[in-house]
Parts: structure tokens; sequence; C-alpha cells
């Protein structure tokens, strides 16, 4: 029976967007697999079981960064991310390497940007096949690195919201109206645009979820207190499944100012509940969103305001558009992600 091994360390920190990767992507594999494929997903203890009793499990290990994740025979390893240490132990074994994005690219400069793409070059030259989850990602890629003679593939992400339709108001959910963002609060989601472009607006609150224990957060806190919207801006830290459904099907939009982003999963939860999203046009942002969504190229509180207000009035006069929302986000699928990943083992 052939065996897969899937590297998924990610799992350490489940909120993340590489762990709800991880999450998602194995349960599909595991709902999709062959009855002839034996899936091993090395995880960390905690994660042990997480996907079932029909597959198996490798333990994650600090050490096997210097020696191996396993010493068993594979036919086919997938790296789930393209920066992990965990790699076969030996070289005969098909790599399948998965590319999310280059962000390092905006993030360092010279020696030490220089060190990443080769450290990364050299995963590529080992992989047998290599995917990407965006066409974006793919394109930035084949700018600055070398791919040629590699079987490549775009694979989207899914859509990974669970529904809860008759979840609860959290708590700490405001009142009135309020849009809502989601994603670990750093400097490369852009959130502390939307303070500012927040006083433009009248009667509204922000909620911006997701791991906020960084002076990135305190300085989106500390922003909205001079601006004297401190109490219309509330970060709740990480949210349950139920309270994120919740928050996506009642936030009046959802709002994504993001800088770097490889393919941008909670653009397609808002957009498979229907919700209007106004995005970024960086990155992959124009590619996930599609037609229905809305663009900001300027973060000028006015100009921000000017594209919400529009596509607002878009909203209310297009009967048409919540479906077309919906049917967008219909197309991204962890199913079909889990089909096409077991479509490239087996040409590995």
């Amino acid at each position: 029976m052939p065996k897969a091994f899937v590297e998924m360390e990610k799992l350490k920190v489940p909120h993340s967007g590489l762990g709800q990767f991880c999450l998602h992507a194995g349960r599909a594999l595991v709902a999709q697999r062959p009855a002839e494929l034996e899936l091993h997903f090395y995880v960390p203890a905690a994660r042990r079981g997480l996907f079932g009793d029909g597959v198996r499990y490798v333990t994650h290990s600090p050490v096997h960064k210097l020696t191996s994740a396993s010493r068993g025979g594979f036919d086919v390893w997938h790296c789930i991310h393209q920066d992990s240490r965990y790699l076969p132990p030996r070289r005969s074994t098909p790599l399948v390497l998965t590319i999310h994005d280059l962000n390092f690219m905006q993030k360092y400069s010279g020696r030490r940007q220089a060190a990443r793409l080769r450290a990364l070059q050299e995963r590529i030259d080992r992989a047998s096949a290599v995917t990407f989850i965006s066409e974006f990602t793919e394109r930035t890629v084949r700018a600055h690195l070398r791919v040629e003679g590699k079987r490549t593939r775009v694979v989207y992400n899914g859509n990974s919201l669970r529904e809860f339709p008759g979840a609860p108001r959290p708590r700490f959910a405001p009142r009135g109206p309020f849009l809502f963002t989601i994603g670990i609060v750093s400097p490369k989601k852009n959130f502390h645009v939307l303070v500012p472009f927040l006083r433009e607006l009248r009667d509204r609150s922000l909620v911006i979820a997701g791991s906020s224990a960084s002076t990135y957060a305190q300085s989106i806190l500390r922003l909205a207190r001079e601006l004297g919207v401190a109490d219309r801006v509330i970060l709740p830290g990480n949210v349950t499944d139920e309270e994120k459904y919740w928050l996506f099907a009642n936030a009046e939009a959802f709002v994504f100012p993001s800088l770097a982003e490889g393919f941008g999963l909670p653009v397609i939860e808002a957009m498979s509940l229907g919700r209007p999203v106004f995005l970024s046009t960086r990155t992959s942002l124009p590619e996930t969103g599609g037609r229905d969504a809305f663009y900001w190229d300027d973060f000028d509180p006015g100009a921000m305001r000017d594209v919400f207000e529009g596509g607002m009035r878009e909203v209310r006069s297009d009967p048409g558009k919540e479906g077309r929302l919906r049917a967008w986000a219909a197309r991204f699928s962890w199913e079909r992600a889990a089909r096409e990943y077991l479509e490239v083992y087996a040409e590995v």
C-alpha cells in the first residue's frame, strides 16, 4: 500500500492562517483519499488523533530539524508550507512542496532576503512537484526563483467557515452596525488604516478578531484613543468558530486592507455568506475577491469612505449581488483542493 507523509507542524498554532490551512486540508485529504493510500500526518503532540483513527500520526519534535521527522519509507512526502524544515531523509523520496507566498520579500532586503530566497530555491530544487495557493503566488515565485522542469499546479484553498445558524451574539459584539475583519494582528494586515476610516463613518463599530498579543495591536488601540473612536474599536483576540460565524453573518461588511496575502481565506468565508467585502488591491486579493468585491487602492480615510459608501449603495440597489458573492465563494472548496493534492501525489 502506498504511503504519504503530510507535514503539518504548523498545527501548533491552529488559529493562524497556516494552522487553519493544515486543519481543513487534512480533514479533506482524509475524506477524499483512495482506499489504497495510507496517510501519515506529522503533527504536534497535542494534535494526535485530530484527523480520526483511520490515519497514522508522527509526533513533532524540535530535534527533527537536525535529524528527521521519520525514518520510515514513504512514496510521497508533502511539505505543507514552503519554509518547512522537515524534509524526507532520503533524497529519492518524491517531495511535494506547497508555496503560500513570498511575503518575506516585503519584510527583508539585502542579505536576509537573499538568504531566504536561497533556502527556498534549495527546497524547490529538491521537490518533484511544486503547488501554489494562487496564480499570484506562482507568478511571484517564477519572477524570483527557478521552477523549470518541475511539475507545477495552482491548488486554491477552500472555504473554511463552519456554520452555526443559531449562534448567540458574542458578549463583546457591538449592539449597532459594525464592520468585521480577522487575522493575526500584524503590520502586514494593515489594520491600522481602518481606524481613521472608521472616524469617517457614523454610528458604526469595528471588530478586529485574531491574535492581538503584539505591539502593533496596542498601537491600533492607541490610535483609536487619539482619534476619539476607542469606544467603537473592539479587539477580542482569537474567537471561537461559533463566534466567528456570528461575526461574519451579522457584519454590515467584511473589510480587509491587507498588504500581503498568498490567498486570503477570510475573504471567501465572508463571501460564502453573501457579505459585501472591501479589500486592498495588493498581492492575491483581486484574484481571490473577483469582480464582485470592492477594492481600495488608496488608504486615505476619505478615499476609503468614498469606496465604501459607493459599494454599499451598489449592494442595496443590486438584488443579485448577494447571490453572485455566494456563487463565487462556492468555487473554492477543500474537497476540490484535496482531490487535486491527491492527484499530485499520484503523479509523482
